[in-house]
């Protein structure tokens, strides 16, 4: 008998999910629950097993768009194992859908059109201007004795339109349907909410000192690091409940309002930004973020990450920090009406008690729907970051750090 293979539904909402990569051959024999295949969604790139073994004959092509519930291969159940086949088909390496050709490569030389100019050979300065900038000599009219180019002619001289230095050629290459559907996600945040960013700095030396104190210990009972984005998950789960506007969104004419905290977390996977939701942060502690944190980052790396798993969110904590970036204005996630930038850390001069001291300094941005936080919520709400941060034994711990980090 042959089984049709149906795409199968990643999820509510998910209509269509696109072929990224066919991991075995037409025609190989496959076992059951073995990956044959890589499916972009919407919103993750999720396996497609086998559903039984036999012979698989494929009916759509790396790159197509299917819909769910489609069907995009055939296995034959009664065909038997090929003899030179004692294991399942050797699975192809996962690579991204490309269509790769050059467009206008140069060639190796492109030559100036002067019309009518007469040639000479140039002075040894004119000859070295000349060559960094891509011209030859021949192409010049000089001025000099005998046309001679001289060093005046070299640094008045201008390339031709299309004159080229070195390799030219291009790549097209077809995106994903994730980076097509955070594309247009992006492009409907800017035209359909009314996206403000505020800016503040945060003194880390309150952070740094709690980690160097009790990062070691830490480690050793929980199996997790102490980083940062546990004081900031912390730090805004608290800012939430003091400005609940930030924790809303907008359904048509009305306001939701949550009063818990899923705080998603933008990370980078093999297939792009992921955004992976922490539920309840408002219950967790120290110990319970830094563990969810390393657990879904670490399922985003190995592209396990599931669509419930990056479904929801009431708020976006986003690090551009670890890629180096001092300031930025991040975009929000919608219908999420809010997201906290962080940046990289630097240490800067500070007027501490009347006196200039070096502190590491990191800068943070909120970008917010203006149609929903006010300005004085978004505001207030930065800079409740900055205190809880600046002030963690007292806001975040309740004046004991041993408790509050389970120790």
């Amino acid at each position: 008998m042959v089984l049709e293979m149906k795409v199968p539904s990643p999820g509510e909402s998910i209509t269509e999910v696109e072929i990224a990569t066919w991991l075995v051959e037409d025609g190989d024999y496959v076992e059951k629950d073995q990956p044959i295949a890589e499916v972009d969604s919407d919103k993750a790139t999720l396996e497609l097993p086998a559903e039984e073994s036999g012979i698989i004959t494929l009916k759509a092509e790396e790159g197509d768009a299917v819909a769910v519930g489609a069907v995009v291969c055939l296995i034959d159940r009664d065909a038997a194992q090929p003899e030179s086949a004692s294991a399942p088909a050797k699975t192809k390496a996962a690579t991204p859908v490309e269509e790769k050709k050059e467009i206008n490569p140069a060639p190796a030389e492109t030559p100036v059109i002067v019309a009518n100019y007469a040639t000479g050979s140039a002075s040894p300065a004119a000859k070295k201007i000349l060559d960094e900038k891509g011209i030859t000599s021949e192409s010049i009219q000089g001025t000099g004795k005998d046309g001679r180019v001289t060093k005046e002619d070299a640094i008045k001289a201008v390339p031709a339109m299309g004159t080229t230095i070195g390799s030219r050629s291009s790549e097209s290459k077809k995106m994903s349907m994730l980076r097509r559907k955070v594309a247009q996600r992006l492009v409907a945040v800017k035209n359909e909410t009314a996206m403000l960013t505020t800016f503040n700095e945060v003194n880390m030396q309150p952070i740094f000192d709690l980690r160097n104190q009790y990062k070691e210990e830490f480690k050793a009972k929980h199996g997790v690091g102490l980083g940062f984005m546990s004081f900031f998950t912390l730090a805004v789960t608290r800012a939430l409940e003091l400005y609940p506007d930030v924790n809303s969104m907008i359904d048509g004419d009305y306001q939701i309002k949550n009063d818990f905290a899923d705080i998603s977390i933008a990370v980078s996977g093999p297939k792009g930004l992921m955004v992976p939701v922490i539920r309840n942060a408002e219950n967790l502690s120290f110990r319970g973020v830094e563990a969810e944190v390393k657990r879904l980052a670490l399922r985003a790396r190995d592209g396990q990450i599931t669509v419930d798993e990056m479904t929801g969110g009431t708020f976006t904590i986003t690090n551009g920090g670890v890629f180096g970036s001092m300031l930025s204005t991040p975009i929000i996630n919608p219908p999420q009406s809010a997201i906290l930038g962080m940046h990289n850390i630097v240490e800067r001069p500070m007027a501490v008690n009347g006196q200039v001291v070096i502190q590491p300094i990191m800068y943070v941005a909120l970008s917010y729907d203006h149609r929903i936080v006010d300005g004085r919520e978004s505001v207030g709400f930065l800079v409740a970051i900055k205190e809880a941060i600046e002030n963690p034994i007292e806001l975040l711990m309740k004046n004991n750090p041993k408790k509050a980090l389970e120790l």
